[in-house]
């Protein structure tokens, strides 16, 4: 049903009707749509002659996030009688979730929103940019092995990325980009485009690695690895993890080893046994000995104890050194996330034999486990916002890019603080999670479409080329453009102060 559609701003009314079809120039893409049907992206339609907007624009009320009544009744509480209006500038910040887009390019931007904030003139420029320059950064807390770097990433099949560098506790994916989306087929296009605004949404996708895992990631929520859930991001290294917790095994046990793929810590060996007084125990680890106490590659990476492919810890041991080791000699292994452990004494012939984990030692394996944090997935939203962006915003683009780069332009995405890469262009991440459920939508080019907002002073505005004769006040969005409000995103600053928030890269 159409019925509650609100129709577009004028400066995106649409092309010449053919017979009773409206030809939509909101993307490359150039419906024409029939009465009561949808375009190809479902977001905009045919409405009895109309071109209007199937999804709702979206602005931020900072009153309903901090528990604030909607309307102020009390005539000081703003400075002067309510008036009736629904929305109030301060307090209101428009995004671009639902607000349309400047295609083909030349058009200014949907909404240029004028309000004051603390004395200060403002303009906000809001628009839904056309995004194939796109892609997102999925960091994956686990330490099991997805798969080699460089390795592809793919979704129903199709190539939609890559394995890129680990990094500290998590492994990453880079996924999307103009190649994938642009420079494949057109199944490998239209996939990628359906992975990207999936994640970007906060829905969960099912990933496969050649040569690797299978993993389903969600923003913000646990990795499922393999059909596993993960439960915890490791506490560090085998080494970090000797460091941290030395003290509580000192006096408890002979000797620790922690097993990690990437660096395995020896307690006797390691500094920190080294300052404690532990003596030596004979011990001999296979792999590559780094630095006392650190050995690499212990193992080959997997899905095992602490990101290994190995399910006996014993398998990484060699003969114990019958001068230093003694029978009774007690050894705990462990992971860095403490999921796997086993408590070993040498019997006669210097074999480490399982027995039960002591309760002394019970705690420090808790302690391991305490220190971990939950296992996340953080999806962030990548984009390079390009031509048609800028000039929506200003008929010389250049001037946008050099006001954002000298901080007197602030760029959020859905009214959420993004970084801003230096070098050239604006070229910026987000945190999808900050952002209104669904703020991310397409376009069968394929493309992403993703909200980008630029707010700066009225007086910079208009000294940088503005499109200031298309400048409205925030208390014109009313009848059938008053917009779908929603509470600021909890621990988001506000918009209107972001040089206090730390908003900036």
């Amino acid at each position: 049903m159409l019925d509650d559609i609100a129709p577009p701003p004028a400066a995106a009314a649409p092309l010449p009707a053919t017979d009773d079809k409206i030809r939509c120039d909101a993307c490359p893409v150039m419906c024409f749509i029939r009465p009561g049907m949808v375009g190809a992206c479902d977001r905009y339609a045919n409405h009895a002659g109309t071109l209007v907007r199937v999804d709702p624009h979206v602005v931020l009320d900072r009153t309903l996030s901090q528990g604030g009544a909607v309307v102020p009744f009390d005539p000081g509480a703003r400075g002067a009688a309510w008036d009736g209006s629904v929305l109030h500038g301060p307090d209101t910040f428009v995004t671009a979730i639902g607000a349309g887009t400047t295609y083909p390019d030349y058009k200014p931007a949907p909404f240029i929103v004028s309000s004051e904030v603390d004395g200060v003139d403002m303009v906000t420029v809001v628009t839904e940019g056309i995004f194939s320059y796109c892609g997102v950064k999925v960091k994956i807390d686990t330490d099991r092995h997805l798969g080699p770097e460089r390795s592809l990433v793919r979704a129903n099949g199709e190539p939609v990325g890559h394995v890129t560098t680990a990094e500290y506790g998590s492994q990453m994916l880079s996924l999307g980009g103009v190649h994938h989306l642009t420079g494949g087929s057109k199944p490998e296009g239209r996939v990628t485009c359906e992975t990207l605004l999936a994640l970007s949404n906060g829905q969960a996708v099912e990933l496969t690695v050649d040569d690797g895992a299978t993993v389903i990631v969600a923003a913000g929520r646990p990795p499922v690895v393999n059909g596993m859930a993960e439960e915890r991001m490791r506490v560090g290294c085998g080494s970090a993890t000797i460091g941290m917790f030395a003290k509580q095994w000192h006096g408890k046990v002979d000797e620790v080893v922690v097993v990690d793929d990437h660096i395995t810590g020896v307690l006797s060996e390691h500094q920190a046994g080294k300052l404690l007084g532990i003596p030596d125990t004979g011990i001999k680890l296979k792999g590559r000995r780094s630095t006392p106490g650190r050995y690499f590659r212990v193992a080959e990476p997997g899905t095992g104890w602490g990101g290994t492919n190995i399910t006996d810890p014993l398998s990484i041991l060699g003969p114990f050194d019958a001068r230093k080791a003694r029978p009774g000699l007690t050894l705990l292994m462990v992971s860095t996330t403490g999921e796997q452990h086993g408590y070993y004494v040498l019997d006669e012939a210097l074999r480490p034999v399982e027995t039960a984990l002591p309760a002394s030692l019970a705690h420090s394996v808790d302690l391991i486990r305490e220190n971990c944090e939950p296992a996340l997935c953080t999806v962030l939203f990548m984009g390079g916002a390009g031509g048609s962006l800028r000039s929506g915003v200003t008929e010389n683009p250049v001037r946008l890019t050099r006001s954002v780069k000298a901080a007197l332009t602030t760029v959020t995405c859905g009214g959420a603080p993004v970084y801003v890469w230096p070098g050239g262009g604006i070229t910026f991440m987000v945190d999808v999670t900050r952002l209104p459920a669904n703020a991310f939508g397409s376009v069968p080019t394929p493309a992403l479409v993703a909200p980008i907002e630029f707010t700066l002073s009225l007086s910079d505005y208009a000294a940088l080329g503005g499109h200031v004769d298309h400048v409205r006040p925030l208390s014109s969005l009313t009848g059938a453009e008053t917009p779908t409000r929603v509470a600021l995103p909890e621990g988001n600053p506000w918009p209107f102060a972001p040089r206090t928030a730390g908003m900036r890269g």
